[in-house]
């Protein structure tokens, strides 16, 4: 199956694509000519990722999938959330500053309870019940952890080196990519995303 992932970002492709495995063929935003900076203004990840989902949708008529992602860290009542990849400010995603903030933010606060959570927002062109035809279908995937004290390991990316999942005594940085797309918020919302493909198409 062919599908439009709304994004550039070779990380998620790269995770996307393991997880999805070789039955689903996951097209960036670049290999269908689309270079713009779609808008992200919404107030809530599923408002984003729909806000992603439909821009492709209306422009180019392609099923797709957009997904956004927050780390909500309790002590912080929930920030960053949907502000996570420009937490630092500035008009980039600079990683290594949004962990340096968060870290500063929490400083020797006890309180390190944290979780990722990702949604995804399908629409797939529905040729079955006539043209222009559509079906629209939402996923979420939630991993509970805390934040660590200071960085720790060198795979993954965002805040994957301050980010422990419950279970676990390393970061998402250190477990590497294998035992993160097995676990993490992505992979949990692209599982239900796969069963949905594999019960109802």
């Amino acid at each position: 199956m062919k599908i439009v992932f709304a994004t550039n970002n070779q990380h998620k492709l790269d995770e996307i694509r393991n997880i999805l495995g070789k039955d689903f063929e996951i097209v960036s935003l670049n290999e269908i000519g689309c270079h713009e900076d779609i808008p992200e203004t919404g107030k809530t990840l599923e408002e984003n990722a729909w806000q992603k989902a439909n821009y492709i949708f209306n422009k180019y008529g392609l099923s797709c999938f957009a997904d956004d992602t927050g780390l909500e860290v309790d002590a912080l009542n929930g920030a960053p959330g949907v502000f996570s990849a420009r937490y630092a400010g500035g008009e980039g995603h600079d990683s290594e500053a949004n962990m340096q903030k968060l870290l500063r933010e929490l400083a020797e606060n006890n309180n390190r309870k944290a979780r990722f959570r990702t949604v995804i927002a399908l629409i797939l062109k529905d040729e079955s019940r006539g043209t222009g035809d559509e079906r629209r279908e939402t996923f979420e995937g939630i991993v509970e952890g805390h934040i660590a004290h200071e960085k720790s390991g060198a795979e993954g990316f965002g805040y994957d080196p301050i980010f422990v999942p419950d279970g676990y005594n390393q970061s998402f940085a250190e477990l590497g990519i294998d035992i993160k797309n097995q676990i993490s918020h992505r992979a949990r919302a692209v599982k239900k995303l796969a069963e949905y493909f594999n019960s109802s198409i």
